[in-house]
């Protein structure tokens, strides 16, 4: 297979080809939200701890919610057609 060429524009250095250096390298306020190229390092136990917060939030069972999800693509066709 032959090797790709990319065109970059002269400002833009090469080595930012991996997310967590360009990730590292931004100057603006998107550097505190949360990217999913980044890698994320924790414990063990503070997983844990995330995953009970999240079980603690609201659950509906499989019969509600696909009577709610029914309900919302009926009401969603029926308002594509008008």
């Amino acid at each position: 297979m032959p090797k790709k060429l990319y065109k970059l524009s002269n400002n833009v250095s090469p080595v930012i080809g991996e997310p967590a250096v360009a990730y590292s390298r931004m100057k603006s306020p998107a550097v505190v939200e949360w990217n999913p190229n980044v890698p994320v390092h924790a414990t063990q136990e503070e997983w844990w701890d995330h995953i009970h917060e999240i079980e603690k939030g609201p659950f509906m069972t499989l019969e509600e919610f696909d009577r709610r999800f029914e309900a919302w693509r009926k009401q969603y066709h029926a308002s594509k057609l008008k």
